[in-house]
């Protein structure tokens, strides 16, 4: 077959090339950005009165090497908040005259209902520590209006969290050391929460804001957060009201904010300390500040301190130094009694304000009422624009036919960008089917760009070859006007139209990202201007005239290549714990997302610039050179295993015993889970030493083995309703019987007693027995309970998880001497059943042993999970 090209198709060819190369410079910046290349991290020798990230990295090599587990229920738990307390003393022992530090060790307890990944559950603690710094000048009083400055020093089950969040903890000590070396007296005091339960569902957050005595005066916090690595510790959640937002834009450094991510946030499974102290309970003006990149590691036994991106904790340490001082300097810095009346729904100013920033090099900031004005410019321009183009003829005819010629415009235009999307779900559809794993782009980014990009770009262009045989309502015999420039102007104002109308729905939905079609309109504007200008010195036809109306877009679209390219990252990272739903839909639906996430950025990056490179590149031969490069990459993917130690496969493995007293074992299973697509016969057949420990055969049918029931894994609930497809295994009892004198179990301690309604009320004792490392016990309560003891005898949410019977859930943790003892009220005689399920993180040896047989690209997480039953 021999392909003719016109001399037409050379010039695609070249302008496509030129595109390429642009946009390829625009993504290595947007890289270098992405992964904070830009920021220098400060050496241990860097002058006391600077934040270095080379002292905050060695407090994270403590908490997270040195110290084995600081998880609930472990040792380390408890050395971690002695180093931490170590460190501050020594910190205030070099404090100035001018200079008050306080450091307490709080032991918080309490109990609430919540709603959780939308699942109503009941929290009771008991016991879980926190270690608060105070920092104020010695004039200062116990009542002033204060800054809490929040992170969290636990980590979850098998994570050594030197992201999540040792980072946290450690640039809040040297940021705390920064004040007392540089003599920088706070004009309000400032208090550091290091809260040592944040991952068992935001207690000591909790704890603080119901118990302390200094809570109340609390008048701005900036909560601290990891859910990776490094990379941009982006302003996820700002309020209530714009000030804190307002003060961020003021005073960061490096700005990492959008106001977008507010809008998509509750989407993700997952929440911070922000809910406590600016929902729930505090309704106090803050901002949640989370590391964003790096999501591989998240909650695995890869996050470790040579996992941490280098600049990341520079940058967050600088921007949290001047934000501390902005907040304590600010007027309006209340105490909650000062704040309360200013609360009201009606007085709250700007609670939707727009902001963002541009590369972290400045952060542009916008109220609310100001966007009413600015993303409206946009669609007047767009309605006004008909009338000004025929000067001096002016009427409502020309009006009519121009403005349908946009609407003809906006509709192609629409069209590309649906078809943008489409293509590469399409083309990840067909991938699939002939592939035996799903996700190949898992850990390997770039081949999401290479499958997807150049077809969801074909899908652009696809409409432009319609698109002038299309009949225009204006003709160019009676308007003198060429038809080519009647169909250029066309297709570029129903592009600036679509984007103006994007730009108001989200303004009329109430949410705050409409700014980024807002400033495609606007530089849009600008580089038809300049287009238009060039045209006149060299014909529009000249690729010239093409490069005048590109140059003004690129300062826009550096920032969609950006922004889009951290969005995909930040997706493709988080795929490998989103859920795994079931076969054979589940299978598809993270390439699907992910496919449709870069046809989306494609549209929107590539958008702006094909109303006029368009007529150059809507040609056959250009689209069919996309879709063949795409069908390249697709078959270049299946070459590529999806998972590596850089992108661990997540894998849950519980041992479960089921008892039925203190000491007897009815039951013991390996019960295994994955987070993500590729379902465990996917992970037996690469782990042949595990398969073969499972007595799973070489064909690896599982037709004969058991499916775990949700039931089994009432320890990580609701976590656990991420899992689908879960397998159950037969275990040994011997290492749980050598291990464990005894077992958890649930018994009376009381009579019941009865009241003159009818109601029945029993008295409960639960006895953790010799288990050595408890994460969290559960309690499973199904039957006619009208009331309990936890969460001021206020029931949560009930869910439904087996056989269809209510279920009220609630989680017990806190280590203590003494048993959990609590009653049920009952409003009838039918009994009342009590499911129980204690986590506990110690590991039998069989269990060692299995977690050690998977390869290096599967990251374990392992717990036993001890199961009982009960009547009342």
């Amino acid at each position: 077959m021999v392909f003719r090209l016109s001399s037409g198709d050379f010039s695609a060819f070249k302008l496509l090339g030129y595109i390429g190369i642009l946009y390829g410079l625009m993504s290595i910046f947007a890289y270098s950005i992405i992964h904070m290349k830009h920021i220098k991290p400060l050496d241990f020798d860097a002058p006391s009165d600077r934040f270095s990230e080379a002292r905050a990295v060695e407090h994270i090599r403590k908490l997270s090497k040195e110290i084995d587990g600081r998880q609930e229920g472990r040792p380390g738990l408890m050395e971690a908040a002695g180093y931490i307390k170590t460190q501050l003393e020594t910190i205030a022992e070099r404090a100035g005259p001018s200079m008050r530090i306080e450091i307490e060790e709080s032991l918080v307890a309490g109990s609430f209902n919540m709603l959780f990944l939308g699942h109503g559950i009941s929290l009771a603690y008991r016991n879980h520590t926190n270690i608060i710094m105070r920092v104020s000048s010695t004039d200062s009083q116990d009542t002033d209006p204060s800054v809490l400055v929040n992170g969290h020093f636990d980590s979850t089950v098998g994570s050594p969290g030197a992201g999540d969040c040792a980072s946290c903890v450690a640039s809040m000590i040297e940021i705390a050391r920064l004040m007392v070396d540089s003599g920088s007296v706070p004009p309000r005091p400032i208090i550091f929460l290091f809260n040592g339960a944040e991952e068992l569902f935001l207690l000591g957050a909790h704890g603080f804001v119901t118990t302390h005595k200094w809570s109340d005066t609390v008048g701005a916090f900036i909560n601290v957060e990891a859910s990776g690595t490094g990379g941009p510790d982006l302003v996820c959640q700002s309020g209530p009201g714009s000030w804190p937002s307002f003060v961020y834009a003021q005073s960061a450094i490096y700005p990492m904010a959008h106001s977008t991510a507010q809008d998509i946030f509750h989407v993700i499974p997952g929440d911070t300390d922000y809910r406590i102290l600016a929902e729930d309970y505090g309704e106090i003006p803050g901002l949640d500040i989370i590391f964003l990149l790096g999501g591989y590691f998240y909650h695995t036994s890869q996050d470790t301190v040579e996992r941490l991106l280098p600049g990341s904790i520079q940058a967050r340490g600088e921007n949290l130094f001047s934000l501390i001082n902005a907040f304590s300097s600010s007027s309006k810095l209340q105490k909650t009694y000062e704040r309360v009346p200013q609360m009201e729904p009606n007085q709250i100013e700007d609670q939707r304000a727009v902001f963002f920033d541009y590369l972290t090099w400045f952060l542009i900031f916008y109220s609310r009422r100001a966007s009413l004005v600015l993303h409206s410019l946009p669609i007047i321009i767009f309605f006004l624009v008909p009338f000004f183009l025929r000067l001096p003829t002016i009427g409502l005819h020309s009006w009519c036919m121009a403005f349908c010629d946009f609407m003809k415009g906006m509709l192609f235009h629409t069209i590309g960008i649906i078809l943008a999307i489409i293509l590469p779900i399409v083309f990840a559809i067909m991938r699939l089917l002939f592939s035996s794993y799903a996700m190949s782009w898992f850990g390997h980014p770039h081949l999401a760009y290479l499958m997807f990009s150049p077809c969801s770009f074909a899908g652009l262009l696809i409409p432009g070859i319609v698109w002038r045989r299309f009949p225009l309502s204006q003709k160019s015999s009676v308007l003198k006007i060429p038809e080519e420039a009647l169909y250029d102007e066309a297709s570029f104002w129903g592009a600036f139209g679509l984007y103006a109308f994007i730009a108001m729905a989200y303004l009329v939905a109430g949410l705050s990202g409409g700014f980024l079609s807002f400033f495609s309109s606007v530089f849009m504007l600008l580089a038809w201007i300049s287009f238009c200008l060039s045209a006149k010195f060299f014909g529009p036809q000249s690729l010239k005239s093409v490069a005048a109306y590109v140059t003004p877009l690129v300062p826009y679209l550096v920032y969609c290549v950006c922004f889009f390219g951290f969005l995909v990252q930040f997706l493709i990272e988080k795929m490998g714990m989103m859920g795994s739903l079931p076969h054979p839909y589940g299978y598809f639906v993270p390439d699907v997302i992910v496919a449709a996430v870069v046809g989306i950025s494609t549209g929107l990056c590539m958008g702006p610039v094909v109303p006029v490179a368009g007529r150059w590149l809507s040609r056959s031969s250009i689209i069919q050179f996309l879709l063949h490069l795409s069908l390249l990459a697709l078959a270049i993917s299946s070459q590529f295993f999806p998972y590596s130690m850089a992108a661990p496969k997540r894998v849950v493995l519980q041992h479960t015993v089921r008892t039925a007293d203190a000491s007897q074992i009815v039951e013991s299973s390996f019960d295994f889970s994955v987070v993500d697509s590729n379902a465990l016969p996917f992970l037996f057949k690469y782990a042949p030493e595990a398969a073969k420990e499972l007595q799973i055969g070489s064909e690896l049918s599982f037709e004969n083995t058991s499916h775990s029931l949700q039931s089994s894994w009432l320890a990580s609930f609701p976590v656990s309703l991420l899992f689908s497809g879960s397998l159950k295994f037969p275990a040994r009892s011997d290492d749980i019987l050598k291990q464990y004198r005894y077992f958890p179990q649930l018994s009376s301690y009381n009579q019941p007693t009865f009241s003159s309604t009818g109601s029945r009320k029993v008295y409960l004792e639960l006895f953790l027995g010799s288990l050595k490392e408890v994460w969290v016990a559960v309690l499973n309560i199904t039957g006619p309970l009208s009331n309990w003891s936890f969460a001021d005898n206020l029931l949560p949410v009930p869910e439904m998880i087996t056989s269809g019977a209510p279920s009220y859930i609630c989680r017990l943790s806190g280590s203590s001497s003494d048993n959990w003892t609590f009653w049920l009220e009952a409003n009838s005689s039918e009994p009342l059943r009590v499911n129980v399920a204690v986590l506990d993180q110690h590991l039998v040896e069989a269990s060692r042993k299995l977690k050690g047989l998977f390869p290096i690209w599967v990251d374990v997480i392992a717990y036993s999970s001890f199961l009982s039953s009960y009547v009342f």
